[in-house]
């Protein structure tokens, strides 16, 4: 069917098209022999019948393109032709010759149905000239040629960016400082390295590039946010290509938060309001600062950090004291340069208390005298002193007498009654036989009294 010679020749050698016999039938492209020489002629096509009208042969194939190119071979790409005739498309021819010659060679064997083909067994070095014809019962199309030769080069290694790992997500530098990447690639021979922002070259007066065999070096001197963006880099070998995107970008302090104002005051607590700043310096916020300064002192304290929400109630102030606030907005950067400061003042009151003592109810300890420690008996030795005790309990204080058979004992110095703590003690000095008898002792108070006795002897020594 395919022939080296002009194509009005190569329709005549194309067969009739038969639903079983025909070799459209075969959809995967067949690898050429090394050469790519033109098939065997087939037999005429059969003259069409009386009344029939002519087959007209296809469109010519659109898009044709190199997908790859290695050094042995070449890969095409192509779409199908917008006509493809009445009796459709049996398939297609792709023909290449060296560049600047004539001599087209078919590279396939048999028509095929695919819009993709290999080219195989390729020398190094070979400059080609390649076109794709569509083929049908009414004969070959126009064909698709390429508009430049392809260049078969022998790459001994394939282009490759070796990302670093801190660039496979985005890099974020502050105002004012310095942006040096360095990103190694491989590639052999020597890759054509090209970088761009946005689809756009980059601007010389910012961008500093210097490529070397193994390596790309990428340097901003002093970074701004207008360089910020998504960078892409490139580097290919012939048709062999490979791209990396670098996103950028540069942050600086954000402004400060808008429209603070004091909600409510209410007890030992205020109530904060505000709006998000302008300008997030290129950079999520991280949260707002929140500072307090009392009016007696003036000194700022941190009273909530990193608040992620644009209210906030502040707690635990001082009584008679009048406050001020103010509010910082955070990003990756840092804190804004200034802050949203309220522009009243928030005093906390005093409260009016009066103080009411609580009454209690006085407890009643008035008590009759009773005697918890009675009087005991007791014999002593003339002329040595001896004591009587007891106890009593009374309230008010009880009136303490002594009696001696039942006669009081006034003031007599033979006698020193003492109490003490609701003690009761009676020293007799040096007593005699005459000061035995009966002892009493009575406690008298408003409520009642009490008494108790005990028996003295004096003993005479023999």
């Amino acid at each position: 069917m395919p022939s080296k010679e002009p194509d009005p020749e190569l329709a005549q050698a194309t067969p009739a098209a038969e639903p079983a016999e025909t070799p459209a039938a075969v959809a995967a492209p067949a690898s050429p022999a090394g050469g790519a020489l033109p098939p065997e002629p087939q037999p005429p096509a059969a003259a069409p019948e009386r009344g029939e009208p002519k087959a007209e042969p296809p469109s010519c194939p659109l898009h044709l393109a190199v997908e790859d190119v290695n050094d042995n071979s070449v890969s095409l790409t192509w779409k199908a032709p917008e006509q493809a005739g009445s009796t459709g498309l049996d398939g297609y021819l792709v023909e290449c010759c060296r560049d600047g010659t004539e001599d087209w060679e078919a590279a396939n064997k048999e028509l095929f149905l695919s819009v993709r083909y290999t080219i195989r067994n390729l020398t190094p070095g070979d400059r080609l000239q390649i076109r794709v014809k569509a083929v049908n019962a009414g004969g070959m199309s126009v064909p698709a040629v390429l508009e430049q030769p392809v260049v078969i080069r022998e790459i001994l290694e394939h282009p490759k960016i070796r990302v670093p790992r801190h660039l496979r997500q985005t890099y974020i530098r502050p105002v004012g400082e310095a942006v040096n990447l360095l990103i190694p690639f491989q590639g052999q021979p020597r890759p054509q390295v090209s970088w761009s922002k946005d689809g756009q070259p980059l601007d010389p007066k910012r961008v500093t590039v210097r490529n070397g065999d193994r390596d790309t070096i990428f340097f901003i001197r002093k970074a701004e946010r207008s360089d910020s963006g998504q960078y892409q880099l490139s580097i290919k070998i012939d048709r062999l290509e490979d791209k990396a995107t670098i996103d950028i970008r540069v942050i600086e302090q954000p402004g400060p938060p808008e429209n603070l104002k004091l909600v409510d005051v209410w007890g030992f607590n205020v109530a904060l309001e505000w709006s998000p700043p302008k300008d997030n310096g290129n950079a999520a916020l991280k949260g707002y600062t929140v500072q307090k300064s009392d009016r007696k002192s003036g000194q700022w304290f941190t009273v909530v950090e990193r608040c992620p929400r644009l209210s906030c109630t502040v707690s635990d102030l001082i009584i008679g004291n009048s406050y001020s606030f103010r509010v910082f907005s955070e990003n990756a950067c840092g804190h804004s340069a200034v802050a949203a400061v309220t522009t009243e003042l928030a005093h906390i009151p005093k409260p009016e208390i009066v103080y009411q003592p609580e009454k209690y109810l006085g407890r009643d300890f008035s008590e009759a005298p009773k005697f918890t420690q009675p009087l005991a008996d007791r014999s002593t030795t003339r002329g040595y002193n001896t004591q009587l005790f007891c106890c009593v309990r009374a309230f008010p204080k009880p009136k303490i007498i002594w009696l001696k058979n039942q006669m009081e004992i006034r003031e007599d110095p033979k006698y020193i009654a003492v109490i003490n703590e609701g003690v009761c003690s009676l020293e007799i000095r040096k007593p005699s036989p005459f000061d035995g008898g009966i002892y009493t002792c009575k406690a008298v108070n408003p409520l009642g009294e009490a008494s108790v006795d005990c028996r003295l002897d004096v003993k005479v020594p023999q």
